[in-house]
C-alpha cells in the first residue's frame, strides 16, 4: 500500500510539472505578440482552465503557432480529464466512497455492523430498526446482484469492524458487532482483533458460555428460542403432563428451561416425558434425581422420563398428556410429525409445533420473527432484572457481596435466571394464568398483592419457600451439591438443603427476586 501511495505521489508531481511547463510555453510564446489576448501567466492558467473544463468561454485564444500547439494539447487533454472525472465520480458511487461519506455524517447515532447478510441477520437488523429511530444499519459484505434490498435503510460495504471503528471516531455510543453463523467467531476474518476494539461483541453459539471476556458475548438461538417459548407459553396449573419429542438442539433448551423456570407451586409434580436421546444429558446433569424424579412419575414432586423408544408406540403418553411440544431440530420432520399425531392420535391436550415461519391455524413457536430480537440477543431487560435483584440481594444481606461487574459468569447466570421466573411470579400472584407479557399496570398490581400478603406469615413462607425451589433446581442443574461451608470451586453451597434447614437470614435472601416488582414496576 506504501509503495502504490509512493507511484501516485510520484506520477502527481511529474503531471505538475507537465502542465507548469505547458503553462509557460504558452505564456513566453504568446506573451510578445502585438495580436495576443494572453499576455500575463494569469491569462495563461484562465485559458488552461477554461479549456480542460470544455468550458470554452472564447475571451482569450491564442494567435502564435507554438500557442496553437499547446492549445491542441490543452484540448486534447480535456476529454481525457473528463472521462476521468466521470470515472472518479462513477466510482466513488458505485464503490465504498459513498457509504462512507454517509457515514461521517451519522456518526452520533447509533451503528449495528453485521460481518454478514443472512435471513437471522436481516430480521435482526429489521427488528432493531423497528425499535431504534437512530439505528444505522451497516453490512460488512458488498451487496450482491441476486439480493434483495432489505425494507429498511442500511450500507453494504466491504469492510473490517476496525475500518468502521475508525470512521466513527469515538463519536456517540459503541459500534455493536454481530456475528450471526453459528460459531463463527473462530473462523470469521471479521471476527479477527474484535476483543480489541471499542465495540460491543454478541456472537452466536452453539455450545460455550454467555460470556468470554471483556467486550465478547455470546448468544444461542436454541436458547433465545427456549426462553421465548416458555415466555409466550407458560406452563398452568393444570398441565400435569407434557410430552416433548425431539431432544437435539431445540429439545434440550426447551427442557432446561423447563427445569429452571416452570415453578409455580411447592407442591407440583409435572411430568415430562422426552422422547430422544437422553444419555449424555443426563451423564451431564448427575445431581438432576435430588430434585426430580427420574425414570418414574411421582406425585409429590416433578418427573423427567426419557424415553429411547418410538414416540409412535407410546399412545396412552400422548393420547393423554395436557401438551406435546414438537421441537426436531430438523423442521420437516416435525412437520411430518405434527401431521401423524393429528391423523392417527386422539390428542386430549394441544401441540405446540417449532417452526420458522408463521403458520396459520397452527400453534407454532421460534419463528425467526420472535427469536431474533434486540432484547432476546443483547438481554437488555433481562440483564438489568438481574441487575437489580443483585442491589436489592446486597442489601438485603448482612455479609460482604459482589456487585455486578464482580461477579463470575455463573453467579451472573443465576440472577438472570431468577429474573426469568418473574413473569411466573406475577401470573402467582394475580392468579391470572391469562397473563405472557409485563406491563406497568400488571407487574404494579402483582407488587402491590406481594406487599399486602407478605405481611401473613404463610403467605410470606410460601413465597420464600417457591423461590428456594427454583433456586435449588438451578443449582442442581449446574451440579452442585450440599456442603457445610461454602466453596464455589468444589460446587458446595451450605443452602442445598430442604427449607426448614435454612437460618431466618437465609430465607430473607429469597426476598430479593419478590422484591424486584416494585423496581420493574417503577421504571416500566
Amino acid at each position: 500500500m506504501k509503495r502504490r501511495n509512493k507511484i501516485y505521489l510520484y506520477m502527481t508531481i511529474i503531471l505538475l510539472f507537465i502542465y507548469a511547463g505547458l503553462l509557460a510555453l504558452l505564456y513566453f510564446s504568446e506573451c510578445t505578440d502585438k495580436n495576443a489576448t494572453i499576455r500575463t501567466v494569469g491569462d495563461a492558467f484562465w485559458y488552461s482552465l477554461v479549456t480542460l473544463t470544455t468550458v470554452g468561454y472564447g475571451d482569450l485564444t491564442p494567435v502564435t503557432t507554438l500557442g496553437h500547439a499547446v492549445g491542441i494539447v490543452f484540448l486534447l487533454l480535456s476529454a481525457g480529464i473528463m472521462m476521468t472525472l466521470f470515472g472518479a465520480v462513477i466510482s466513488f458511487v458505485t464503490s465504498e466512497g459513498l457509504p462512507f461519506l454517509m457515514l461521517n455524517f451519522q456518526r452520533r447515532k447509533n451503528w449495528y455492523y453485521f460481518a454478514d447478510y443472512g435471513a437471522e441477520a436481516n430480521t435482526l437488523a429489521s427488528n432493531i430498526y423497528r425499535e431504534d429511530p437512530d439505528a444505522v444499519i451497516i453490512y460488512g459484505e458488498k451487496k450482491d446482484d441476486q439480493m434483495e434490498f432489505p425494507d429498511y435503510p442500511c450500507l453494504f460495504i466491504s469492510a473490517s469492524p476496525a475500518r468502521i471503528v475508525a470512521c466513527k471516531k469515538n463519536t456517540g455510543t459503541k459500534c455493536k458487532v454481530f456475528l450471526m453463523k453459528e460459531n463463527d467467531i473462530g473462523v470469521n476474518s471479521r471476527a479477527v482483533d474484535l476483543h480489541i476494539l471499542p465495540v460491543e461483541v454478541y456472537a452466536r453459539t452453539t455450545n460455550g458460555q454467555d460470556h468470554l471476556s471483556g467486550n465478547i458475548n455470546f448468544f444461542h438461538s436454541y436458547d433465545c428460542c427456549a426462553r421465548q417459548y416458555w415466555r409466550s407459553k407458560p406452563l398452568c396449573s393444570h398441565e400435569n403432563t407434557i410430552a416433548v419429542i425431539g431432544f437435539g438442539n431445540y429439545g434440550r433448551c426447551i427442557l432446561e428451561r423447563a427445569i429452571l423456570t416452570n415453578i409455580i407451586s411447592v407442591t407440583q409434580h409435572v411430568a415430562y416425558h422426552i422422547f430422544g436421546d437422553a444419555k449424555e444429558f443426563l451423564a451431564m446433569h448427575r445431581h438432576l434425581h435430588e430434585m426430580f424424579s427420574i425414570g418414574e412419575i411421582s406425585e409429590t414432586t416433578d418427573s423427567l422420563i426419557f424415553h429411547d423408544e418410538f414416540w409412535e408406540t407410546h399412545h396412552s403418553i400422548l393420547e393423554h398428556a395436557d401438551r406435546i411440544i414438537i421441537c426436531t431440530d430438523d423442521e420437516p420432520e416435525g412437520w411430518n410429525i405434527f401431521w401423524r399425531l393429528n391423523r392417527y392420535y386422539k390428542i386430549r391436550g394441544h401441540i405446540d409445533l417449532h417452526c420458522n415461519r408463521k403458520a396459520p391455524g397452527v400453534s407454532y413457536f421460534g419463528t425467526n420473527e420472535e427469536i431474533y430480537t434486540p432484547n432476546q440477543i443483547m438481554r437488555t431487560e433481562l440483564n438489568k432484572a438481574a441487575i437489580t435483584i443483585n442491589d436489592i440481594f446486597r442489601k438485603s444481606v448482612s455479609y460482604p457481596t459482589l456487585d455486578w461487574d464482580e461477579l463470575d459468569d455463573f453467579h451472573r447466570e443465576s440472577k438472570i435466571a431468577a429474573a426469568d421466573h418473574i413473569l411466573m411470579k406475577i401470573r402467582i400472584l394475580l392468579n391470572d394464568e391469562t397473563i405472557t407479557n409485563l406491563s406497568a399496570e400488571t407487574v404494579g398490581k402483582a407488587y402491590q398483592k406481594y406487599c399486602d400478603t407478605k405481611t401473613s406469615e404463610a403467605a410470606q413462607d410460601m413465597y420464600r419457600r417457591l423461590d428456594h425451589l427454583r433456586w435449588l433446581r438451578f443449582y442442581t442443574f449446574y451440579n452442585w451439591s450440599y456442603g457445610a461451608v461454602r466453596d464455589d470451586s468444589a460446587r458446595q453451597h451450605p443452602m442445598l438443603c430442604p427449607y426448614k434447614d435454612l437460618t431466618p437470614e437465609q430465607r430473607r435472601e429469597r426476598d430479593a427476586a419478590w422484591e424486584l416488582l416494585g423496581s420493574i414496576s417503577t421504571e416500566l
